[in-house]
C-alpha cells in the first residue's frame, strides 16, 4: 500500500498537483491513524491531505480509482471449445480465406484468448504510448490501439465468417452461440486494451519528471490536445515561427551567392588576362515557392491550424505560398492570410468547414485542385500535403497525385501518424508514398517545426 500511495502522489504532481513533502507525510499519518480498510474514508483521507486547490480536485477524481481498484482482465469464453470436431472443422475452413492478420484475431475470439503482454507492449510501441501523460487521453489512446488492430475489419470478417457457416451447413443454434461468444470476447478485448490504456498513462505519469507546460504541449500529440492547450500553443506559434525565420533568413545569407560558375568566371576575365581574377557564380533562387494541402478534418485539425500559423509567420522567407484546405472538398483560403492578422485568417479559412461530421475524401479534392488550380504547380514548386492518409476507403484519387507530384520539383508529405499503421484500416498512405520524395512524422509541434525547417533547406 505504501509503494502504490507513493507511486499515486509522483502522479498528481506529474498531473500539475503541488503536493509538499510535508503534505506527503500528512497523507499517510492520516492513512496510519484512519486504516484504509473503509475505501470511501481512505479516499476522503487522502483528498483532504493532498489537495489543496479547488481546480486539483477533478484530477484527484480521475486518478484515484485508477490506482487503487483492482482491474482484473474482463472474462472471455472459450466459444470453439463447444464445437462438435465437424463444427470446429468448418469453422476452420470458414476462416482459411481471411487474411493472416484477420484470421489470427478471429481465432482468439473464438477460442477466447486475451491479447498477450507482449502484444500489448507491441501496441504501445507502435501508437508511441509513452508520449501520453494524462488520463482524459485514455480513450484516445484506447482507440488508436484498436484501429492498428482493424477492430472494424474485424467486425466485418466476423459477419462474413457466419454467413459462410450459415451456407456450409452449421446448426442455427450453435452458430448463434458461436457468434455470441465471439462478439462478446471482442468487447472483452475492447475493455483490455481501455484497461491497459489506462495503465501505460498511469505508468508514464509515475516515470516522467514534472514537465513545464510548455515543454509538455510542444511534445504532446495533435489528437490530444484541448481548447486550452490550443490557446497557449497559438501563443507559443509565434515564438517558434521567430527562431525558425532566423535560422532560414541565416541560411539565405550564407548561400546566396548559389554556385561558382566557371564559364561565366573565364568570360569575365579574358579582358584583362585573368589577373586578378573575378569570380562568377550562378543565379540561385533559394526562397522556395510552396503548394499547401491541409487536412482539417476532426483527427487533424489542430495539426493543419498549425502549420498554417507557421508558414504565415516566416511569409518573409518564402516566395509565395498557396495554401489550401480539405475534407471531402477542397476551398482555397490563401486569399484570408493576405489583408488579415494570422489568427483571423485561420479562423475564417476553418469556417469554411466547421467542426462536425464529415467523410474524408483526399482523392476528390485532388481531383478539384486539378480542375482548378493546376497551373499553380511547377518546376519551381514544392508541393506539401499535411493528412493522415486516410481517406474513408474512397477513391484515393492517385492518378491526379501522380500529375501533380511529375509537374512538382518536390512533392512532401506531413503525416503525425507513424509509419507501422500506415495502409491500416481507411489509410492509403502505402499507395500515396511511393509517389511521394519526402515524409515526416508530425505528431507534435516540436515535430512539425523541424521538418518545416528542413523541407525549406533547399
Amino acid at each position: 500500500m505504501d509503494r502504490r500511495m507513493v507511486e499515486f502522489i509522483a502522479a498528481l504532481r506529474s498531473s500539475g498537483v503541488r503536493i509538499s513533502l510535508a503534505e506527503s507525510g500528512d497523507a499517510f499519518q492520516a492513512i496510519e491513524a484512519m486504516g484504509a480498510a473503509n475505501r470511501e474514508t481512505f479516499r476522503v483521507s487522502l483528498r483532504t491531505t493532498l489537495i489543496k486547490e479547488q481546480r486539483d480536485q477533478a484530477i484527484f477524481d480521475k486518478l484515484f480509482p485508477l490506482f487503487f481498484q483492482a482491474n482484473s482482465p474482463p472474462p472471455m469464453q472459450n466459444g470453439a471449445g463447444q464445437l462438435s470436431a465437424k463444427e470446429a472443422h468448418l469453422l476452420a475452413q470458414a476462416l482459411q480465406h481471411l487474411a493472416r492478420d484477420l484470421r489470427q484475431m478471429l481465432e482468439k475470439l473464438a477460442n477466447g484468448q486475451p491479447l498477450s503482454e507482449q502484444e500489448l507492449r507491441e501496441l504501445d510501441q507502435m501508437v508511441n504510448g509513452s508520449s501520453y501523460q494524462d488520463m482524459r487521453y485514455q480513450r484516445l489512446l484506447a482507440r488508436k490501439m484498436e484501429n492498428l488492430l482493424n477492430f472494424q475489419e474485424v467486425k466485418d470478417a466476423l459477419r462474413e465468417v457466419a454467413e459462410i457457416l450459415q451456407k456450409m451447413g452449421m446448426n442455427r443454434e450453435q452458430l448463434k452461440q458461436l457468434m455470441q461468444a465471439m462478439q462478446g470476447n471482442l468487447e472483452s478485448m475492447k475493455e483490455q486494451i481501455r484497461q491497459h490504456a489506462g495503465e501505460t498513462i498511469l505508468r508514464n505519469l509515475i516515470e516522467q519528471k514534472p514537465q513545464s507546460p510548455q515543454s509538455g504541449l510542444l511534445n504532446r500529440p495533435f489528437q490530444a490536445y484541448s481548447e486550452a492547450d490550443m490557446a497557449q500553443l497559438r501563443q507559443q506559434v509565434q515564438r517558434l515561427a521567430a527562431a525558425l525565420r532566423t535560422r532560414l533568413a541565416l541560411r539565405l545569407t550564407r548561400s546566396r551567392s548559389g554556385q561558382l560558375d566557371l564559364k561565366a568566371t573565364l568570360r569575365a576575365n579574358l579582358k584583362n588576362g585573368s589577373v586578378p581574377i573575378e569570380l562568377r557564380h550562378r543565379n540561385r533562387t533559394l526562397k522556395p515557392k510552396l503548394v499547401v494541402l491541409c487536412d482539417v478534418s476532426t483527427s487533424m485539425r489542430y495539426c493543419s491550424e498549425l502549420m498554417l500559423s507557421l508558414l504565415h509567420a516566416i511569409q518573409d522567407q518564402i516566395s509565395k505560398t498557396s495554401a489550401f484546405t480539405f475534407i471531402d472538398h477542397l476551398e482555397y483560403v490563401t486569399p484570408y492570410f493576405e489583408h488579415q492578422p494570422p489568427q483571423q485568417a485561420i479562423d475564417q479559412a476553418l469556417r469554411r468547414m466547421p467542426g462536425g461530421h464529415y467523410n474524408t475524401d483526399l482523392g476528390f479534392s485532388l481531383f478539384n485542385f486539378s480542375e482548378q488550380y493546376l497551373d499553380l504547380i511547377d518546376h519551381r514548386t514544392t508541393f506539401i500535403v499535411v493528412g493522415d492518409g486516410r481517406n474513408n476507403y474512397n477513391d484515393p484519387g492517385l492518378e491526379y497525385f501522380k500529375t501533380l507530384a511529375r509537374r512538382a520539383r518536390a512533392t512532401i508529405w506531413l503525416n503525425p501518424e507513424p509509419e507501422v499503421v500506415w495502409g491500416t484500416g481507411d489509410s492509403d498512405m502505402l499507395r500515396y508514398a511511393p509517389l511521394v520524395d519526402r515524409t515526416f512524422q508530425v505528431s507534435n509541434l516540436n515535430q512539425l517545426t523541424a521538418a518545416i525547417d528542413q523541407l525549406l533547406v533547399h
